[in-house]
């Protein structure tokens, strides 16, 4: 697996809008609110919301995040293109995805309450946006956007989420930072700062050229220093620019400026070295990436190893730098279609060793389940053949499955797999140096057999090393292993550091003069060990094969699961004890152990093995050494027993005793038979009781997670409808705050003339406390002289006009009472509005002057 390819980003433009997305659940209103208020003006990115919302109502969404930004907020429609500092918010019952800068709409794929329209944004953002994709997780329940943060992670995006405590709903936050895929964990208002610096950094900074400055070189080689001692993997063999671009990545999660400062965070936190292994080790693959090169793999390459491949035999590929296992499986269903169309009378078959640095790659590869977006990348057929849907994914078949062992290697440090037809390495050596690639070309020589096949990537060449290859596509970088092309150059073989000897270099080297020997002597005894030579192999005290005689195939076999050179996984299971114990006798004993007559398998064989374990004295070189030598012995014919002559005399008691022991074992028998019919019908009961109840406990887990589903878009419609209350109680303080402020007497009353709302100042008038609401106006006393009141209210609601009166009042005030109806903002008449000015200065004011 290899750092992330930079042409495998896409071709974005350099004035694309960066996308951030933004996934929140129940309990994601405020933190929304809280995220987009401290988004600085003019932050260049544009942000994208999706949120679980209830399918069946409109959502408030818009107009609510509005208020809290000055940034524009609309509702993100089909084919719209993102714009700079601006928020897009997914509308209700919709799926959203990102391709190309552009938003597209899609009714949702899965029934409510299985849809995770979170994970499908951010691993549309990851597809679309690579390194430069942002993903942000705000408070929710359940687990959407994990998967949709590890895709962003994948193509080396940035990935931050809510700190659990400050969320309302931590189960979303909780499950992405258990899935360790989060680089930033903070409070809402925290991260938008976080993401702009990182931001303005990665435009702004740009990284040092190849030379570089000495305190940085000095401080990279620190850095890739500390990561082999604790990743145990030396790096130093990658390209400088691919080390830096990631380390720099790192500076940026950490808000530091040089290689020095992250080299002493480094020290202080050696747990970040981890998170810096696996940021060297993303990769980009797909199924069926570059289609053109798997169609002629399908059409020229497979019929020529299936043609020349014997029957019964069995054909032998690696895949390094597998990733997560797309590359393999793809191999294998090619393989599978090619085999169809073949016509020989034996279908041989294919075992293909795929392998990979990072083990949290193969754990997803070993796993074969891959989510819904692969349909577009294999088309429905092979997905209805090769796939059954399975927890809203697909599941690779189990004869796809079988065909592929995962294994975690290292190859520049570990052994490689040998008598290969087929060897794949696509777009991994672009990352190493030249003089790894040119190491790595005869090592990829000698594990291919004459004529088998390489595959490169498309930036990829054989180098200088045509003599050991001959093009046979060089479009698709497809090439034939030469005839004894070993024999052209040196190859080195590493061993593992994961458990040095002290004895034995770190490489053997294989140089010409060592296949041609010098004279005939040697010609003669290097023939004779290898014609007559019984197969061995030379181990170290921890039992790790350094040195390989002869063929070993028959006792020794790799162990599935990561590479592993050790005899005690290797030895094949009816042997492995006893060479264990062989072995430590050895040891102890600082001699010479033989173990005699061990049988390879339960069945009669013609042949017994003996095997001889040897503590190597000499020579010096070998000291400390164990020899374990095969040697197959051939069995004994059996000899017949003479059957000697009776005198004819038949003993009564022999054979009443052979009749009673004959009933008695078919008297067991019967019951035996019985008993195994009960216990398969019990077998049988209890298989089906199990099926009923995963049937059962799917239907729960389903009703469950559906629950769950409209659980959350309860609590967001909650919510907003809460949020809404807010405003309407607030207007309505704001509206009675006027109507005290105008110290107007005002009276509202429905279109039964029932009081529905009064000021203040109309209780010095008309006598109404807070318990008159609702009752009728003719019910209130009042000081008005004006007993016509509750008709002229009746006639203005009837014709809708207005009424004006000046009336006095029994305490010696004049009142200027208007009558008007009420109208709502649909233009509704739901009753009269009474108000009544106090004109009693200007009435006292006119009587001065008609008086004087």
């Amino acid at each position: 697996m290899s750092p992330l390819p930079s042409h495998d980003i896409g071709a974005r433009p350099s004035s694309a809008v960066r996308a951030v997305g933004l996934g929140a659940s129940a309990g994601g209103l405020a933190v929304l609110e809280q995220f987009l208020a401290q988004v600085p003006p003019l932050s260049g990115l544009a942000y994208v919301v999706v949120q679980h919302l209830d399918p069946t109502h409109k959502a408030m969404l818009v107009q609510l995040l509005q208020r809290a930004t000055t940034m524009q907020v609309v509702e993100a429609a089909d084919t719209m293109r993102l714009e700079p500092d601006v928020v897009y918010v997914i509308p209700p019952n919709k799926e959203l995805t990102l391709v190309g800068g552009v938003l597209h709409l899609a009714e949702p794929a899965q029934p409510r309450g299985m849809r995770l329209p979170i994970d499908l944004l951010f691993s549309s953002l990851a597809r679309d946006q690579g390194e430069q994709s942002i993903g942000v997780v705000l408070s929710g329940m359940g687990s959407d956007g994990t998967l949709g943060l590890q895709a962003i992670k994948s193509q080396g995006g940035l990935t931050l989420a809510q700190l659990p405590e400050s969320a309302q709903f931590d189960s979303m936050p909780k499950s992405a930072i258990a899935a360790g895929c989060v680089d930033i964990i903070g409070l809402a208002s925290e991260l938008p700062d976080r993401i702009v610096h990182i931001t303005e950094e990665k435009q702004g900074v740009s990284l040092l050229p190849e030379g570089g400055s000495d305190s940085n070189g000095n401080a990279l080689a620190s850095i890739l220093g500390l990561l082999k001692d604790r990743s145990k993997h030396d790096l130093s063999d990658y390209k400088p620019s691919t080390l830096r671009r990631r380390i720099q990545r790192r500076l940026g999660v950490h808000g530091l400026t040089t290689h020095e400062a992250y080299e002493a965070f480094v020290r202080q936190n050696p747990q970040e070295l981890d998170l810096l292994f696996k940021e060297m080790l993303i990769g980009v693959t797909s199924f069926f990436r570059d289609p053109t090169v798997w169609q002629e793999l399908k059409d020229v390459v497979m019929p020529a190893l299936l043609a020349r491949c014997a029957q019964g035999t069995r054909l032998r590929a690696w895949v390094v730098g597998c990733s997560t296992g797309e590359e393999a499986y793809s191999l294998a269903m090619i393989f599978k279609e090619s085999v169809a169309e073949f016509t020989g009378t034996e279908s041989p078959s294919l075992q293909i060793f795929a392998s990979d640095l990072s083990a949290d790659a193969i754990a997803v590869a070993r796993k074969g389940h891959y989510p819904q977006k692969i349909a577009g990348e294999l088309g429905p057929a092979r997905l209805a053949t090769f796939f059954t849907a399975q927890d809203g994914g697909f599941l690779i078949n189990k004869e796809i499955r079988e065909m592929v062992l995962f294994a975690q290697h290292d190859v520049i440090l570990d052994p490689p797999f040998t008598k290969l037809d087929l060897l794949s390495c696509r777009n991994l050596m672009i990352y190493f140096n030249a003089p790894l690639q040119s190491r790595l070309m005869p090592l990829f020589s000698y594990s291919l057999r004459p004529g088998g096949v390489l595959l490169l990537g498309g930036s990829e060449t054989t180098g200088n090393s045509q003599t050991l290859f001959t093009p046979l596509s060089l479009k698709s970088r497809l090439y034939w292993r030469n005839e004894n092309a070993v024999n052209t150059g040196s190859v080195y073989f590493p061993i593992s550091p994961r458990r040095p000897t002290s004895r034995l270099p770190q490489e053997f080297k294989v140089s010409p003069s060592a296949v041609l020997p010098a004279n005939l002597q040697t010609h003669a005894e290097q023939a004779l060990l290898r014609e007559f030579s019984p197969a061995a192999v030379l181990v170290n005290d921890q039992g790790d094969v350094v040195y390989i005689n002869g063929r070993v195939g028959k006792y020794l076999e790799p162990a599935s699961g990561k590479a592993n050179w050790n005899i005690h996984v290797m030895a094949r299971p009816s042997i492995r004890t006893q060479i264990a114990a062989a072995l430590r006798q050895a040891l102890q004993d600082k001699g010479r152990v033989e173990v005699r007559d061990l049988r390879l398998s339960e069945e009669p064989a013609q042949t017994s093995l003996d095997v001889i374990v040897k503590v190597m004295q000499e020579p010096h070189s070998l000291a400390g050494l164990v020899m374990i030598v095969f040697h197959e012995v051939a069995a004994p014919p059996p000899t017949k027993r003479r059957r000697r002559a009776s005198d004819g005399v038949v003993d009564p008691q022999m054979v009443e005793e052979l009749q009673r022991r004959k009933e008695e074992i078919n008297a067991l028998r019967q019951e035996m038979g019985a008993s195994a019919e009960e216990l398969q019908a019990a077998n049988e009961e209890l298989q089906s009781t199990n099926e009923e109840l995963q049937s059962a406990n799917e239907e729960l887990t389903t009703s469950k997670e559906e629950s769950q589903s409209m659980n959350e878009e309860l609590q967001t419609l909650n919510q907003e409808l809460r949020t809404k209350l807010d405003d309407l109680a607030l207007a309505q303080s704001d509206m009675q705050n006027l109507l005290n402020s105008t110290d107007i007497a005002t009276l509202f009353l429905d279109s039964e003339l029932n009081v529905r709302r009064y000021t203040e100042q109309i209780t010095r008038i008309i006598h109404l406390r807070e318990g008159d609401i609702g009752r009728p106006l003719t019910d209130l006393a009042s000081t008005l002289n004006y007993p016509t009141l509750n008709d002229d209210a009746r006639q203005t609601l009837k014709t809708l006009t207005l009424t004006e009166k000046e009336i006095t009042t029994t305490d010696g005030f004049w009142f200027l009472v208007r009558i008007k109806p009420y109208r709502t903002l649909t233009n509704v008449i739901q009753g009269v509005v009474i108000t009544l000015i106090d004109i009693t200065a200007a009435k006292k004011l006119e009587s001065r002057l008609r008086n004087g």
